[in-house]
């Protein structure tokens, strides 16, 4: 992790650099942690692809302005202006959805997910599909590690979103339904 980070801050200059010709250009050291196409393949790290462009405005902004801490995206936004991080959002949103794992997953398991989803009425606010909406992010097709640490993260309220709502709704969801609900999420066909 700690040479992914450095990676990260020694090219974070060639990707926000306002000489870059494009934003593809400015946006390609992103892919070294968030996966070519948006697609990640990075333990924790999320994909990208098929999100929102205002969801990723906000978490932008969150990171620049350190409402959201993770030192090497705090990093990489800090010297972003308003007009970039619109930029970057738009360039995001461009990006193919991750598609689902070959593995259609354990049945039951992915029963277990389902009813959790349905239970804590996921599908109200990141749509029937899971693909989001606005500032509600996609988590269709997720990565399973990440979705399983973001969930844990809101329930023990060490990750703080821009609403308590994450945090209410994870506080009847214990271990073992975390981890059957990003499986289950992560699986969504």
């Amino acid at each position: 992790m700690r040479y992914l980070a450095l990676a990260i801050l020694t090219f974070a200059p060639v990707a926000l650099s306002a000489n870059a010709e494009t934003i593809q250009e400015r946006a390609a050291p992103c892919f070294a942690c968030h996966g070519e196409h948006g697609t990640s393949e990075t333990e924790n790290t999320p994909s990208l692809g098929g999100q929102q462009a205002p969801y990723a405005l906000i978490q932008l902004f969150m990171f620049r302005e350190k409402l959201r801490t993770f030192e090497p995206m705090n990093e990489m936004a800090k010297p972003l202006t308003d007009d970039d991080l619109r930029t970057f959002s738009d360039f995001i949103a461009t990006l193919p959805k991750p598609a689902p794992p070959a593995d259609a997953g354990d049945p039951a398991r992915m029963a277990r997910g389902q009813a959790l989803a349905q239970q804590n009425r996921c599908n109200t606010c990141h749509n029937t599909d899971f693909s989001g909406k606005e500032n509600v992010p996609r988590i269709a097709n997720q990565r399973e590690d990440y979705l399983a640490k973001t969930l844990a993260e809101y329930k023990d309220n060490s990750r703080h979103g821009y609403d308590a709502t994450m945090a209410d709704v994870m506080q009847t969801v214990n271990k073992g339904q975390i981890a059957d609900l990003a499986y289950y999420i992560a699986r969504v066909r």
